[in-house]
């Protein structure tokens, strides 16, 4: 539990200002912003690990990288670390330029070793985020002839194999890419782990904010990293597990914490229009869906996965449920990435179901259990879809869990069904393309263990898309291919694409400029300030 001594104790190590336990004062401490937020989903805060929501918000507040998407228009590639790159006529060779400027937050300047140390860990440690790298052809053989410093600010990244140049750059952005200072992660190794160890619970990055606390489904502090030249606004920002959002309303209001980050429509019913409060939005790529496990039998057949899409009343979740917060998006591509398709084929048609219900087979039913995040909104939509289901003769017994517990259940494959958040880890739609329709090898061994492999969904057709897209140089005939591939993964996919997300940050009016983004990592929190 976050209490007054554990912060306490943590500001006479670091000489930072204290937190007091939101209950025990009316305000949180000046220069200290206090969020409220579902943060059980955090499992290591090492970017070549790093794969869930708050641990890669947090990464990218106390990492950078070679480049990042334009704030403006994520469509576009920015500089961050590197100030120019090219790509060679061939496709085949990509060149950075780091600025001279950067620095680490040990006041040690930010080099292309760094770089070169950074994409290398990730590939020969080969953790879940791996593949955004590996899938390019870079092994633990090949990788350090491939990648390597030229010079102390130039990177050269030649390509095992052609691919498009934009979908390597987005890659490039994702928080995988985050670079590591490779002296502090080799002063700290243990067995040739490359300092991962120690980079679950320690930062090495160049960002305006350093980790310094964290317990599990409790609470993660952060502190101003001074050494980098990067510019904090506040001196430390607090991240407090609070799960149920009218518990989050309840502390924003009495000013137990600054800001709320998981409240839904009726909480912010209460707030609206109170000048002592203020809201802020941004559409983000993380999707809500249900996967179907293709090792259960029933659960295999096609006609039960179309029953269930047409089982699922998705208007009146996002009516009843979820409004402003989560929107109908049906599409394994969510809203904003390049090539999504925002039409909606499936709504609710019990009749349809029932029909393709008997087509498999199961005019009686059958039963399975369906795990999800014992947090709100999820618990009341797994109770909505529990209850649609039931009407076609599926009857599911629910599994709450937290989220990591969810997530870890299901990358084991022991789900039968699964209601869990997709968020996409790059704005290129191999992303999402990649792991709702790619397996290439379903064997335990596969390189490629996200969503289809974790569903045991076998698709030859839809993989083939999906690595054919990926190498596409023409544009215009890039996002036809992924056109195509949607519209096929509705009619055969066992996955119901149901919600969008919405994210909704509310603060106290002393709070400005916090800055939602459209991946978690691109939230950025250095230009916050409390008056």
């Amino acid at each position: 539990m976050l209490t007054r001594r554990t912060l306490l104790a943590s500001t006479a190590a670091l000489g930072a200002a204290g937190l007091d336990l939101p209950g025990a004062r009316a305000a949180t401490p000046p220069g200290v912003v206090v969020m409220a937020k579902q943060i059980d989903d955090v499992i290591s805060f090492d970017p070549a690990e790093s794969y869930e929501f708050t641990d890669n918000e947090t990464d990218g507040n106390c990492y950078r990288k070679l480049i990042v998407p334009d704030a403006k228009d994520p469509n576009k590639i920015a500089p961050d670390l590197a100030e120019r790159w090219e790509v060679s006529p061939d496709g085949m060779t990509f060149t950075f330029h780091l600025t001279e400027k950067a620095k680490f937050g040990s006041g040690k300047p930010v080099t292309a070793a760094d770089a070169e140390f950074t994409f290398h860990r990730v590939v020969q440690r080969n953790k879940t985020p791996a593949f955004i790298i590996t899938q390019f052809g870079y092994t633990k053989d090949n990788v350090e002839k491939l990648i390597r410093a030229t010079a102390p600010n130039t990177l050269v990244m030649e390509l095992p194999t052609k691919q498009a140049p934009s979908f390597v750059l987005y890659c490039l952005s994702a928080n995988v890419g985050c670079i590591v200072e490779k002296a502090a992660a080799l002063a700290n190794q243990q067995n040739g782990d490359l300092g991962n160890g120690w980079l679950k619970t320690h930062t090495a990055g160049a960002g305006p904010f350093k980790l310094t606390s964290w317990q599990a489904s409790d609470h993660i502090i952060v502190d101003a990293n001074p050494g980098t030249g990067e510019r904090a606004g506040v001196k430390r920002v607090v991240l407090q597990h609070v799960k149920d959002p009218a518990e989050q309303l309840l502390l924003l209001q009495k000013g137990g914490v600054d800001i709320a980050r998981d409240l839904l429509s009726d909480q912010l019913k209460v707030i609206a229009g109170n000048p002592a409060f203020h809201i802020v939005e941004k559409g983000q790529a993380n999707q809500l869906y249900i996967a179907m496990n293709q090792s259960m039998p029933e659960l295999a057949k096609p006609e039960v996965h179309q029953a269930i899409k047409w089982a699922i009343d998705y208007q009146a979740i996002a009516k009843n449920i979820t409004p402003q917060t989560w929107s109908v998006q049906q599409s394994f591509l969510p809203r904003g990435i390049p090539g999504a398709l925002t039409e909606q084929p499936f709504d609710q048609d019990l009749g349809r179901a029932r029909t393709l219900m008997g087509q498999a087979g199961l005019q009686n039913g059958f039963s399975c259990t369906m795990d999800f995040i014992s947090a709100p909104p999820f618990d009341q939509i797994a109770q909505a879809v529990q209850a649609d289901l039931s009407k076609i003769g599926i009857k599911v017994q629910l599994l709450p869990g937290e989220q990591k517990q969810v997530i870890t259940k299901t990358r084991a494959r022991q789900h039968q069904l699964a209601m869990l958040v997709w968020g996409s880890d790059y704005f290129d739609p191999n992303s999402n393309a990649q792991a709702f329709c790619a397996n290439p090898d379903d064997s335990d061994n596969s390189k490629l263990k996200i969503l289809a492999w974790r569903s045991h969904f076998v698709n030859k057709q839809l993989t083939m898309q999906v690595e054919d897209a990926a190498t596409e140089l023409d544009s215009k005939k890039r996002l036809d291919l992924y056109k195509t591939m949607q519209e096929e993964f509705w009619d055969v996919a066992p996955f119901a694409m149901m919600l969008q997300r919405n994210a909704v940050a509310a603060m106290r009016k002393n709070v400005t400029g916090f800055e939602l983004g459209p991946m978690p990592d691109f939230t950025h929190w250095a230009d916050m300030r409390k008056s």
